[in-house]
């Protein structure tokens, strides 16, 4: 068996193992970006989305205030992500969706369809 080889097979699986591969998602009402990142193993996830090229993609995003999530829930600054994570960039909602509620109740309306009667 060639040596050679198999030091560069051993240097490729050490190398893949401190290594993660992520999603970094975004989306407006308009469109839909998700990237590939590759990072380090113990890279935080806004260290991630600093190293992603969606913020070229999106420049009004504020990398060092947006709220992160993987895979839909919120996370943690000290989460510690996992190879294949999808780390998710969440938009400031525009109207907090318990006054939306209250405010549709006051007026006798519901969010959604109609219950039947």
């Amino acid at each position: 068996m060639d040596h050679v080889a198999l030091i560069e097979d051993a240097e490729k699986i050490t190398s893949e193992e401190h290594t993660l591969t992520l999603e970094v998602a975004y989306a407006t009402p308009d469109k839909q970006e998700i990237v590939l990142v590759n990072v380090p193993v113990g890279t935080t996830a806004r260290e991630a989305v600093r190293q992603s090229p969606i913020k070229h993609e999106f420049p009004e995003i504020d990398v060092e205030s947006v709220k992160l999530g993987v895979f839909g829930k919120l996370i943690a600054e000290n989460y510690e992500l996992h190879n294949g994570d999808r780390i998710e960039l969440y938009r400031p909602l525009l109207a907090d969706p318990k006054e939306v509620r209250r405010r549709l109740a006051a007026e006798g309306k519901t969010l959604g369809k109609k219950k039947p009667v």
